[in-house]
């Protein structure tokens, strides 16, 4: 059975909260946890760069564990799955990684996995999301039957264009959004949520 860790992204900004998210992907995992680092919500150039800025960060945060860390790639992203006892689904722009995530049936391949997912890595797995970015609602994998607001009540978006981001108007246009009996959570930054599924 898989177990799912959805944070709201922001982990940079709370290095507290980024240090328990850690610490409930390598539960139970044992003292050598293999960690596949998936950056498919990027643009491919920065993947390398952010992998070895993850990896220095996660390896800072291991205690008592000696954790192995495992770059993505989409030609070799189902066997990697097999290879590793967790994944961590980043965030960035939630067209790209659901262009890619939608590419495998991810229930499948980790059924005995942890995924950690962050912003739009959380939004690729859920029903329905409302994105901070569009400041819209749109429809996730639908792997997980809810839906989810990142970055909620943050400061996230306050340079934008566009002014800052009316939270409770979106949470009202997601509750209004898809399938109504499903549950919201909206999430502050840095904080997540288990399902084990």
């Amino acid at each position: 059975m898989p177990k799912y860790i959805l944070n709201s992204g922001g982990l940079r900004n709370e290095p507290e909260k980024s240090r328990l998210f850690f610490i409930e992907i390598v539960k139970g995992l044992g003292e050598t946890p293999k960690i596949l680092f998936c950056f498919f919500a990027e643009k491919r150039e920065v993947w390398e760069e952010k992998f070895e800025t993850y990896k220095k960060h996660f390896s800072e945060l291991a205690i008592d564990i000696v954790p192995t860390f495992e770059l993505a790639f989409p030609d070799k992203f189902i066997e990697q799955i097999k290879n590793n006892d967790a994944v961590i689904i980043f965030g960035g722009d939630d067209h790209l990684v659901m262009y890619w995530l939608g590419q495998y049936n991810l229930y499948e391949i980790c059924k005995s996995k942890v995924v950690a997912t962050s912003s739009a890595g959380t939004n690729a797995l859920v029903k329905h999301f409302w994105t901070c970015d569009w400041r819209k609602c749109f429809d996730g994998l639908g792997i997980l039957p809810i839906k989810f607001i990142a970055h909620y009540e943050s400061d996230y978006g306050n340079n934008d264009p566009r002014g800052p981001i009316d939270w409770q108007k979106g949470y009202n246009e997601l509750a209004e959004y898809g399938d109504t009996s499903l549950p919201i959570h909206a999430l502050e930054e840095g904080k997540f949520i288990v399902i084990e599924k």
